[in-house]
């Protein structure tokens, strides 16, 4: 019997999330299944094709030669699957079911998480799933269907589109500006109380933001979350630099040099390839854009979109 006759789907599924997760306790964990499942199924696997997949090392695992060879073959077989999954489900051609959106904390509970009640309207049957992430979610790795981000992500099999543009300014709450006074000019930074990230523990460099603004700065108030930062600074523990979209209708917060001090960070849509044109994912994304591109404060210096014509494929399937 060849070895081809003795490959089974579940073995594959197993053996990919090994190998993105580099742990048995990651695969399980993605799988939902115990780790001396994920090892039988790799051992069956490894049996059956009478190779090594992967090192044994101290993390955890490595794929060897031979499993870097086999995972671009099998990441082609999980690609063919969801498609006919996608092709073959009750909702085919219909907007429904899950989609996990992942991206930033502050805009997922600060902007998103308050305007889906609208995509419910329309879409009754889909299910959000919002996953909130201080790092690079992978698409590509199936760790989520669309991954919202401020800096377009790295990777193939991808399909990333700029959706919008969003500005950071500095603010401040009325009592700490009564005590330490209303900065002038830049220079009057130095002499102001800061709050900020907690430096070694930012996973994405998009958000050292209060770099582009102030560097000889002093921080009193360092947190890794977004709405812990804006609750310091109205709280009076100094200033913040915060996205436009984290202080509207705030009145606990007002703008220091907006002109001077501001900076800006790009929004990015991105979905693997293998489901820009599943309908459950063209409804959220085409929701997402919509909101963005009605919400001048998220286009600021974005050309308006021209008159629509004939697109690539690639960027049609997140319209």
């Amino acid at each position: 019997m060849r070895a081809l006759d003795l490959l089974d789907w579940d073995d594959l599924k197993v053996f990919i999330n090994a190998a993105r997760g580099g742990s048995l306790a990651g695969a399980a964990k993605r799988l939902r299944i115990d780790q001396s499942t994920v090892s039988r199924r790799l051992a069956h696997l490894e049996g059956a094709l009478g190779i090594a997949l992967f090192e044994r090392v101290p993390s955890g695992l490595r794929l060897s030669e031979a499993g870097q060879r086999l995972l671009g073959h099998a990441e082609r077989v999980e690609s063919a699957v969801i498609a006919m999954g996608e092709e073959v489900s009750p909702s085919a051609g219909q907007a429904g079911g899950r989609v996990r959106l992942a991206t930033m904390e502050g805009i997922a509970s600060l902007y998103l998480a308050e305007r889906f009640g609208t995509l419910r309207e329309t879409h009754p049957d889909l299910t959000v799933e919002l996953v909130t992430s201080s790092q690079t979610v992978y698409v590509n790795r199936r760790e989520a269907d669309l991954f919202l981000s401020f800096f377009k992500p790295p990777g193939q099999g991808l399909v990333s589109e700029l959706v919008g543009r969003f500005r950071l300014g500095l603010y401040g709450a009325p009592g700490y500006l009564a005590r330490a006074g209303i900065p002038k000019s830049l220079g009057d930074l130095r002499e102001h109380a800061f709050v900020s990230y907690i430096d070694d523990l930012i996973q994405v460099d998009c958000v050292r933001w209060l770099d582009d603004v102030v560097r000889d700065r002093r921080v009193v108030f360092h947190s890794t979350s977004m709405i812990a930062q804006k609750q310091a600074a109205a709280g009076g523990l100094g200033l913040v630099l915060l996205p436009s979209f984290a202080v509207s209708g705030r009145d606990d917060l007002v703008p220091v040099l907006h002109e001077a001090a501001s900076t800006s960070r790009d929004l990015w849509l991105n979905v693997h390839t293998d489901l820009q044109f599943a309908p459950r994912i063209r409804a959220v994304a085409g929701f997402l854009k919509a909101l963005f591109r009605s919400d001048p404060s998220l286009q600021i210096g974005l050309r308006p979109p021209p008159t629509p014509c004939r697109r690539s494929l690639a960027v049609e399937g997140l319209h």
